[in-house]
C-alpha cells in the first residue's frame, strides 16, 4: 500500500467517525458533549473528539452552548 492509499483510508476512517458521532447527536437530539465522550474515550481521543464537534458546530449541524450541551440543528433524518 502506498502513502496517497494509506491517506486515503485515514480520511475515510475520519469521516467514518464524524458520520457516527453526528448521527448520535441527531438520534438523542441533545446530549452534553461529556456524556458523549464518555462512551466514546476508548475508541477516540479526546483532541479528536474536540475536532470532530468543532468541524459539526462550523457545519451548523450541531449547536453547543454555554454548558457543552450539543443539540442537533441540521437537517431531519
Amino acid at each position: 500500500m502506498n502513502e496517497r492509499e494509506t491517506n486515503i483510508q485515514k480520511l475515510e476512517a475520519t469521516l467514518a467517525v464524524a458520520r457516527a458521532i453526528a448521527d448520535a447527536v441527531r438520534e438523542l437530539g441533545s446530549v452534553p458533549a461529556g456524556h458523549l465522550y464518555v462512551r466514546l474515550m476508548d475508541k477516540i481521543s479526546l483532541q479528536s473528539f474536540e475536532g470532530v464537534i468543532g468541524l459539526l458546530v462550523r457545519s451548523e449541524l450541531v449547536r453547543r452552548d454555554g454548558s457543552h450541551l450539543l443539540t442537533w440543528i441540521g437537517p431531519a433524518k
